[in-house]
């Protein structure tokens, strides 16, 4: 359900999150949800990664990761 949520914010800042907005094709309240919604119940950022570069992260950790990168780069399937 959507509640309305009435905000106070420097003129300068609603011109740019106007703006920006706009720019992005969005809603200022599409981004201003979108912001709130990467915390966690805690009020901690929740880390948000493309599915790709979640599957890569640690990767380079491995010792041996370079047998199997080098490969994939020059012979992508």
């Amino acid at each position: 359900m959507k509640t309305k949520l009435t905000l106070r914010v420097d003129e300068d800042t609603i011109k740019k999150a106007k703006l920006y907005s706009k720019k992005r094709g969005e809603s200022v309240s599409s981004l201003v949800e979108k912001f709130f919604s990467g915390f966690d119940d805690n009020g901690i950022k929740k880390e948000t990664l493309p599915p790709t570069t979640e599957e890569l992260k640690g990767l380079l950790k491995d010792k041996n990761c370079t047998k199997r990168i080098i490969p994939a780069i020059e012979h992508p399937v």
